[in-house]
Parts: C-alpha cells; structure tokens; sequence
C-alpha cells in the first residue's frame, strides 16, 4: 500500500495573484495519481496538523510566533516571495504535519508515503521564511524521526533545481543526519557549493550547470548520489521531490523529463525498500501532474518486489 499524504486544506493557503506556488499546483499533483491505473494500490490520508513542540524540533518559538502573529492580522508577504494569508499558519502546521505522518507510516507500517502538501519547506531557515517556504518540513521530519520515533541515521536527497538551504542549514551540524542535493548553479538561494560538506561529511552537494539532463542527472546519481547515500546506511530516506528541473518549467532551467523522475525513485528503492517523499517545488501544471504519475507509478513496482 502506497500511502498519498495530502489534504483539501492545504488549497487554502493564499499567495496572491500571479504567484507560482498556488494551489493549483496541488490540484495537478492529485489529477496525476488519478491517472493511474491500480488505485487500490493507494491509501489516501487525512494528515494532522504539527504540534509546536514538534516544529520546535528546528524552529524557535519567535519564528512560530511571527508567522502566527502575520497569519491572525490578515497575512503578509514576510520577504519579496513568501507570502502568509490568513489561514496560511494552520495549513502550515498541517504541512508539516503531513510529513511526520509521512514519518510514521514508514516507519511503523513499512509503507512509502508521498506527500502532496504545501506550504513547501526546503528554504525555511530556522529562524526565518523563505522562498515560499514557512516552516522546513523535511528538516523537522528529519529531526522528529531522530528524536521521537528512535531513527539512528536518517538521509535526505533533494532533487528539487534549487538548493535547499534550509534543511542543510538544519541537518548538517547532526552527526545522524546527511543531506544530498542536485541543484541548478549558479541559482536562488546561491548556497549548495560543492564544498559544502557538513560539519561530519555528511553533506554532498552537486550544482549542476543551465540546460543539464538525463546524461548530467545520471551520472551524478551513479558517481556521487548513489555511492554516499549507501555509505550512509540510513534508516529512513527522505526525498524532497521538487519537481522544477523538469523541462517545461517557468522557473527552473534544466531538461529533466518524468521517466527521469521514475529512474531516480528506483534507485532510491535500491538504498531503501520504503521511501518517504514530499512535495517541494514544480511550477508547470502538466509537468507536475506527469512527474507525480511517473514517481508514484514506480512506489507501486517496489511495493511488488
């Protein structure tokens, strides 16, 4: 059973005209798994929202507040592209939460858990929001499998075109955690150098140059991805599944197509049998649908093996 981690709710958190984190996005997501044929194969979850304590694993009480304080007065844009409505605190407390179900699921019942959430996570630094990002759900569900559920070694690969520097910035000073991200370079945030290795080596950065595809995606994988992540041996492996190196997207650059999404997931099934993923970036509306197919699809072959 493939459990899809998502919820209507998370509609409601408002960008305003013209943004390219809106809800549509999430729509799309759900219209590509309903393409799929064995929908008895899914497992459609209600997430719960976040505890404090819980976002307290990464964040501090003053950025909760803040994004809270915004939310009650109505919303506002806390830098020029990371805007807060009304309802955008609950909804990102949901969004992390959903990633903690995430979590849970794999660990507990050895399922693989895709979740379709947003607000996204991968650029919110512990004490601020940024590039979309309120809350850093994959650093949190990072840290909440460490520290709630027991995990000894967690990874995470981040697929996404831009780097996350939020979930570095959060993981890389923990000894039980690695982080790998493939990034387009030079590119928003401007973090992800190669030489940033992590206070324990456990951090690989690959920046990718304009216009790469399969043939640069997959070496890196084979060469650099692949052999770190085993050396690792984690417990847990978490992919923030951004979806904006995929060829037709606004923002990104890079030439990525579905089935190249598919072939990273596979190898993901080599490193672990049950895969948590979650949604980060992906702009263009049928690419995303296309790329959610492609990397669920392949969820269900692991389920098979």
């Amino acid at each position: 059973m493939i459990n899809i981690i998502s919820s209507d709710r998370f509609l409601l958190h408002d960008t305003g005209y013209g943004h390219p984190e809106r809800p549509e996005r999430l729509s799309a997501c759900i219209r590509g798994i309903q393409k799929i044929e064995v929908q008895d194969a899914f497992h459609w979850v209600e997430p719960r929202r976040a505890t404090i304590e819980e976002v307290q694993l990464v964040h501090p009480q003053a950025h909760i507040q803040n994004v809270k304080n915004t939310a009650e007065r109505g919303g506002f844009s806390l830098d020029p592209d990371t805007t807060v409505s009304p309802e955008s605190y609950d909804v990102a407390l949901q969004s992390t939460g959903a990633w903690l179900d995430g979590v849970d699921k794999v660990l507990d019942q050895k399922e693989s858990s895709f979740v379709l959430s947003r607000p996204p996570g991968h650029h919110a630094e512990a004490d601020h929001a940024m590039g979309f990002c309120l809350f850093s759900n994959c650093a949190i569900a990072a840290r909440y499998a460490k520290y709630v559920k027991g995990v000894d070694k967690v990874a995470v690969l981040d697929w996404d075109v831009h780097h996350g520097n939020g979930t570095q910035h959060n993981l890389e000073a923990d000894s039980n955690m690695a982080y790998a991200s493939l990034h387009q370079w030079p590119f928003f945030p401007g973090t992800g150098a190669a030489h940033e290795k992590g206070e324990y080596d456990n951090v690989l950065n690959i920046p990718l140059n304009i216009g790469s595809g399969k043939d640069e995606y997959f070496t890196a994988f084979d060469k650099k991805i692949m052999p770190f992540l085993r050396a690792w041996e984690p417990e847990l492996l978490i992919i923030s599944a951004g979806f904006d190196a995929s060829i037709n997207d606004p923002i990104g650059s890079m030439q990525l197509l579905p089935g190249h999404f598919a072939e990273f997931t596979r190898s993901c099934l080599d490193v672990s049998p049950q895969l948590l993923l979650g949604l980060e970036g992906g702009y263009d509306l049928k690419d995303l649908a296309d790329c959610t197919q492609a990397v669920t699809e392949v969820l269900i072959e692991g389920e098979d093996q």
